[in-house]
């Protein structure tokens, strides 16, 4: 009786969150934490916990294409994995080729368009892994709907380095100018990017840190984090629209400060705009008959202060509106968030 009823509150709090969504991340990286303390603290093996764990991957695939997600990176294989002992390392390589080629042909992969993309050093993996990866890349080569990056012998750094040591070799022969080295130079030596920046980063099983993965991509884009508790075969599509949650809490605060800097820009051109103004009616006190200053007068904002004919009209100049919209709409293009 009592899991029936967190069942259903389950069901109606998740109805709840999903009516809240109304901005979604484009691209949504997941470390994917915690199958081997699940394995054990069931008395199981590790390959049991990233067994467990495959089965999530493919729900979370369905929370994307369902939200409208684009695309997707899971951190299933790090360098620092290969450190792992060899009992476990086998049956994990196992995995991943098994589910590389059953992904490669099943039919909802294909139905929901699903392009599948390995990152990393490939080529440090088994031979079986390796072809396992080739085939999964060409049989979804022609799908376009929705992108999954499976990190495979993967690390930040290690991309990062492999990218600027690329740039110094051709910098010493002569084949780059340095002056024309710039984001683009560099992206194009990371290991086949993803194709967006990184809006969301979710880890699951506690930790709260971002273990290397995705560097440039995440951090460069200062994407939004969610750490939460439950091992990978746990994680829930509670879990998952949280995450959501997090991302657009982190989107309207970036928008808020956008529009504040804007509406800061614009009510500093219009009072250098007034200021001036008020200086050249000043001046015209002596030029202009009575009659003539009451018209400039008429027109000019309140100012307790001031006698009427130092007022300034109300609309500013086509040159202060043409400058208040390019300061509007360069605020609007600053990604820097609010301090």
């Amino acid at each position: 009786m009592l899991d029936r009823l967190r069942s259903a509150v389950e069901r109606a709090y998740l109805r709840y969150l999903r009516r809240r969504v109304e901005t979604v991340p484009t691209h949504v990286a997941v470390i994917q934490d915690g199958n081997r303390r699940y394995a054990r603290e069931r008395g199981d093996d590790a390959p049991d916990g990233h067994r467990a764990g495959a089965d999530t991957t493919e729900r979370v695939l369905d929370w994307c294409a369902d939200l409208g997600v684009s695309e997707l990176t899971l951190y299933a294989f790090s360098t620092e994995n290969f450190e792992r002992p060899d009992e476990e390392l086998e049956p994990l390589f196992d995995l991943l080729e098994a589910k590389l080629l059953e992904f490669a042909d099943a039919d909802r992969v294909h139905d929901q368009g699903v392009q599948v993309r390995a990152i990393g050093d490939v080529e440090r993996l088994p031979p079986r892994v390796r072809e396992a990866v080739d085939y999964a890349e060409r049989r979804t080569a022609d799908n376009d709907r929705f992108t999954l990056n499976v990190a495979l012998a993967y690390g930040g750094r290690t991309e990062l380095l492999d990218a600027a040591r690329g740039v110094a070799r051709e910098v010493a022969e002569g084949d780059l100018d340095p002056a024309d080295v710039d984001v683009e130079t560099v992206e194009r030596r990371l290991y086949d990017r993803p194709i967006r920046d990184v809006d969301l980063i979710v880890r699951t099983g506690g930790d709260e840190r971002t273990s290397n993965f995705l560097p440039w991509h995440a951090n460069g884009n200062e994407a939004a984090v969610y750490f939460c508790t439950p091992y990978w075969p746990e994680f829930s599509e509670v879990d998952f629209m949280r995450a959501i949650r997090t991302y657009q809490a982190r989107e309207a605060s970036w928008r808020r400060a956008r529009a504040e800097r804007a509406a800061a820009l614009v009510r500093a051109v219009a009072e250098v705009e007034i200021a001036e103004a008020r200086r050249v009616a000043r001046r015209l006190r002596g030029r202009l008959p009575r009659s003539e200053i009451d018209v400039v007068a008429e027109g000019l904002p309140e100012d307790e202060e001031a006698p009427a004919a130092e007022r300034l009209s109300s609309t500013p100049s086509e040159a202060a509106r043409s400058t208040a919209t390019a300061a509007a709409v360069d605020a609007d293009g600053d990604s820097e968030p609010a301090d």
